[in-house]
């Protein structure tokens, strides 16, 4: 099973958006974990600016601005 994870916090729109496009996009074999970074003061320093980010098992990682395109994209790259 693919694990993904989304940076992102609560009421961040951009953020809201990403999810949105990785859901419509992920198989059902394919788990998306979401990580408030908000939680973590070193999540906090490194993606304060940059979220929503979204970041493979293998540790890549597609920051926004991004699209449905280029999360379909990402997601079959990094599978």
């Amino acid at each position: 099973m693919a694990k993904w994870i989304l940076y992102h916090t609560d009421g961040c729109h951009l953020c809201e958006q990403a999810e949105q496009f990785i859901t419509d996009v992920l198989n059902d074999n394919s788990e998306l974990l979401l990580i408030d970074i908000m939680t973590d003061e070193q999540l906090i320093a490194e993606y304060q600016i940059t979220i929503p980010v979204l970041k493979s098992e293998k540790g890549e990682k597609l920051y926004w601005p991004f699209t449905l395109h280029s999360v379909r994209e990402f997601l079959a790259q990094a599978e």
